[in-house]
């Protein structure tokens, strides 16, 4: 008899990618709200150039979970029994009390964020980006200790992630052909990139030169081409995520080492302090404008100003955020790990009562 439907991971409070054969666990509504939470960290990163929601669920112990939810609607059974009109049992293959919560907190974030996170992004950059700054050292802290033994080969493949992230972000935007093939190509690119931890999936359309085109074809209603995009995006979020699964089930230490370096690579573009020196320019050389400011595409990083009573009184503020940042890292993830620790309780005491009930000699 199987005794186990789920292989859990307590401390990460994600699921294994092998336990997506037998079905997903079950959460408490504690643990629901968690995930709710961490989708509010996901949907805010997404406003904020340059932060990905892949970037908020790695760091707080969500990323497998994400992936091998999103794998299923590429697998075949799924696409089968949704073809077939199968609709129950197309249903029951996805991830609800994950993908419900997560979902509802994307869409609150963004919707009751977004007017907040432009305004600090755009008066208090300082300070916005000391947040994200905590956010993602604290993380590295402690997906560190996921990684069961370091060892050199370890060590170098979060170099090489966190070298290959650093070179990225210092890109500049290439020229690149306006074809059906390429626009699929690009939301394919875009969409992957918007579930790696460390880069952007708008960092990505600057990057192939079509941030312009995909934003005139929001403003314009082109839905040809915004249809050509997310059918690429689509294509390849779902892709790139069985990749990622199958990744995560054969190298697992590996693969998070690679991520982890992603994350320190892309504190090159968190840095708080920084000044612009390129901008976004349309192929008549003038300045492209969004909500009427200049798209920055290239900034350097510089030291903060101690010079004054000012510069330090902000160093000062942004170290204190950083460390409110750390702190929501560690808060959020306690919640969701109390959550899981609950429903784990009550996973084991089940089958003890049926046993206990089962020794129960039967009244004559």
């Amino acid at each position: 008899m199987q005794q186990e439907v789920h292989e859990k991971t307590v401390e990460s409070g994600t699921i294994e990618a092998g336990a997506q054969e037998t079905g997903w666990t079950d959460r408490s509504p504690l643990a629901m709200f968690g995930i709710f939470l961490r989708g509010l960290a996901m949907g805010a990163a997404d406003i904020v150039p340059g932060v990905s929601g892949g970037t908020m669920a790695f760091i707080f112990g969500i990323y497998e979970e994400l992936i091998n939810s999103i794998k299923t609607i590429g697998q075949r059974e799924f696409i089968d029994a949704a073809l077939h009109l199968r609709l129950r049992e197309a249903i029951s293959m996805i991830n609800w009390s994950f993908l419900v919560p997560l979902g509802l907190g994307v869409m609150a974030a963004i919707f009751s964020l977004a007017g907040a996170l432009e305004y600090f992004l755009t008066h208090q950059p300082v300070y916005l980006w000391s947040f994200f700054f905590g956010l993602i050292i604290a993380s590295v802290i402690v997906i560190g200790g996921r990684i069961k033994q370091w060892n050199l080969g370890i060590i170098g493949a979060v170099i090489l992630g966190a070298v290959g992230t650093y070179w990225l972000v210092s890109l500049v935007p290439a020229q690149t052909p306006d074809t059906w093939w390429f626009y699929m190509l690009t939301g394919a690119l875009a969409s992957a990139a918007m579930i790696l931890p460390g880069i952007s999936g708008a960092y990505i359309l600057v990057m192939l030169g079509k941030y312009q085109s995909v934003l005139g074809a929001v403003n314009q209603r082109d839905f040809l081409t915004l249809a050509l995009i997310a059918a690429g995006a689509a294509i390849g979020l779902v892709t790139f995520a069985q990749i990622l699964s199958w990744l995560f089930k054969r190298y697992h230490d590996y693969t998070v080492a690679v991520l982890i370096g992603l994350l320190l690579g892309s504190l090159r573009k968190v840095w708080p302090w920084k000044v612009d020196v390129n901008w976004l320019v349309d192929e008549n050389g003038r300045f492209v404008l969004e909500h009427g400011e200049r798209i920055v595409i290239k900034q350097i990083n510089v030291l903060p100003d101690l010079s004054t009573t000012t510069g330090v009184l902000e160093v000062l503020t942004a170290l204190t955020l950083a460390a409110l940042g750390m702190g929501a890292v560690l808060l959020i993830e306690r919640i969701a790990s109390r959550g899981e620790d609950i429903l784990s309780l009550i996973h084991i005491s089940e089958p003890t009562r049926r046993r206990d009930s089962s020794r129960m000699p039967s009244s004559a």
